[in-house]
This record gives C-alpha cells, structure tokens and sequence, in this order.
C-alpha cells in the first residue's frame, strides 16, 4: 500500500488499506452464455491474483458450480461466496461505493439502471443490499437509489477531489433532471468532497458506458493520472483522446501544481463482428500491494502499458491479465471488479 494520508472522512482512493474485492461470476443466464467456458477461466484468473492477497467475494447464483471452476488454481481459505440472482457481471458499477466515516465504512447503495437504460439490472440491484443482509459485507447500509450512478464513473483521489466525465454523468437517461451544477453539489455532499474535475472529452468506440472516467483516466496518487494517449492521427479515437490530453495538463491538483501525466498506450485495434472493442490499458484495478492490468496480446503495448504503471505504482507488483474475452462484452478487468476498504469483507 502507498502511504498517503487520508481524511478520516472520505471516499477512499482505490490505493486505500482494502478488506478485499468482488467479482460478480458469469453463468448461462448472462450475456456470457455463448463463450461461458472462455470468459470463466479470465475470471478464474482474476480470482487467483485476487485470493493470494485479499478476500475474494464472488457473487453467484451457483456457488457449487464456481467452486469446482476454480478450487484447483484459487487459494479457497481467502473466498467468501454471496448466493443470489444476478443479471451480468459488472461489480464496478452494481457494487456499493464505500464512504469512510471516521474509519467506519458506509456501504453507498446507488442506482444502476444498465448505463442508461440500456441493459436490465434489476437483479444486480438487489445485490449491495443482500450481501449486507448477509453478513458477507459489513458496514452501515446507506440507500441512495434515489440517483444514478456507477463506480466506473468516477475516481477519487482520498483527499477530496474527484474525476468524472460530463458524457457519463450529464447523460439524459442517468439523472436527466438535474445539471452539471446540482450534480456536483450532490457529490460532493454525499462524498465530502472538495471539488470535481470533469473531462469533456474523450471516448472508447464499442464503449456502452458514455466514457466512464475508468476506461480513460485513472487517479495513481493524489498528484498522478495515467491516461489513455493515441498517437496515431489515422485512428478514430485521436482527436478526442487529444483534446482529453489537453484538457489534463490544464487540470491542477489541490495545491495548485499541475498533475504528473503518465500517457498509456492505445491498444491496437481488435475486432468482433466488424465492431471495435473498447480495449484499454486503463482499466487496471489498484490492490494493497499488487496492480491488476488488462492485457490484449499485443506484446509492444502490453509491455508498455506494464512500464507505465510500474513507473506509477513502483512498490506494487503488475500483473497482466489476458482480457480479450471481457472486451467481447465491451468491458474489461476493472468493470468486474469492486475493491472494499479495510473493515468490509472479512
């Protein structure tokens, strides 16, 4: 864990002491029914990084049926298992968002409502408050379903400052009826925040989220943001992961000093059906002493994009993850996760 001090009351940063993480496991009842067994065993991957050094919580309507998936590669003493229906996959945004008060952890129960009424989510928005019910997750249950809002969307830095996209948040079918302004004045209550950075640009094609900030930019300390640079003028995504760019170098930190830019590799073009897929090195999930990344078999970037985050969290261990069967579904290896704060899983 980096050492950086916090407010004892406040949205943690994801390199805050944590309990552990969700995964929210695909089954046939899921998107994932037509290449169930390829995107298990990415799952299964993810479990085992995960379970040699935290808690691992699995969300599953069939407990017995994971167990055999992955009893054989996955330390099972650091697993717990949730029981109950879901309808996909996406810990990251139908897991509860953790505020810390005074160290005591209050579980944040949003909205999901499948990035914009895009996708049924009315079972996996049962699931925060079935967990606490159940003693798997520990912490003042807080209903906020009142608004809409998903934990890829934003990124705290665990000092009052928070990064967002204006596509994701001021998107009609989220919380079309209040403004930018009534928006951040709701977070920064909810979260005791200081102030909010939204980017203007910026986007994925194949994305289904509206540019959540998780597929873009990503807080590594409260002085650091590794981003997704595209270097190439041909590419679709130039201009506006350009003027993204542009835009971070204008962003300043609490102190009034300009952020330390890490620039990560566009990953290279990958197709399904004729559609791109939202691949991105962005989307790695910061752990207590290990970083989690997306790989896409493109050995330059790959590479690349582990110096990056090597250069980002020096005192963590980077491990890749082939993610090319989470991009099938236009997601990757932080969308499935929801990492919890010291105190939560247990």
């Amino acid at each position: 864990m980096t050492d950086y001090k916090e407010s004892k009351n406040t949205l943690p940063a994801e390199w805050a002491l944590q309990s552990g993480v969700q995964l929210t496991w695909p089954h046939a009842h899921t998107d994932w029914n037509y290449m169930l067994a390829e995107v298990c065993s990415c799952f299964t991957a993810i479990a085992r990084e995960i379970a040699e050094r935290e808690i691992l919580l699995i969300v599953t309507p069939e407990p017995d049926e994971v167990r055999k998936q992955i009893s054989a590669t996955v330390n099972m003493a650091n697993v717990r298992f949730l029981e109950c229906q879901t309808n996909d996959t996406w810990a990251r945004d139908h897991g509860a968002i953790t505020l810390l008060d005074e160290g005591t952890p209050s579980l944040l129960d949003f909205t999901f409502n499948g990035w914009g009424l895009k996708f049924a989510s009315d079972k996996d928005n049962l699931i925060t408050r079935q967990a606490i019910e159940a003693g798997v997750m520990h912490g003042r249950y807080v209903n906020r379903l009142g608004f809409v809002l998903e934990g890829g969307s934003i990124e705290s830095d665990g000092q009052g400052t928070l990064l967002t996209t204006s596509q994701c948040l001021l998107s009609p079918n989220r919380n079309g009826q209040m403004d930018r302004d009534e928006i951040e004045a709701y977070l920064c209550s909810e979260f005791r925040l200081q102030r909010v950075l939204w980017l203007d640009h910026g986007y994925l094609a194949g994305d289904d989220t509206d540019s959540h900030v998780d597929t873009l930019a990503r807080f590594c300390s409260p002085n650091t943001i590794a981003y997704v640079q595209c270097t190439d003028t041909q590419d679709e995504h130039y201009g506006a992961l350009r003027r993204m760019e542009e835009q971070l170098k204008t962003f300043r930190t609490a102190d009034g000093a300009p952020y330390r830019l890490l620039p990560l590799p566009m990953a290279d073009r990958i197709e399904e059906d004729g559609e791109r897929l939202p691949a991105t090195y962005a989307n790695f999930l910061i752990m207590n002493s290990a970083v989690l990344y997306p790989t896409y078999c493109q050995q330059e970037n790959d590479a690349r994009a582990k110096e990056v985050l090597q250069e980002a969290f020096p005192n963590h261990e980077i491990i890749g993850i082939d993610c090319r069967a989470l991009i099938r579904q236009h997601g990757s290896l932080h969308c499935v996760t929801m990492q919890y704060p010291t105190g939560v899983l247990g």
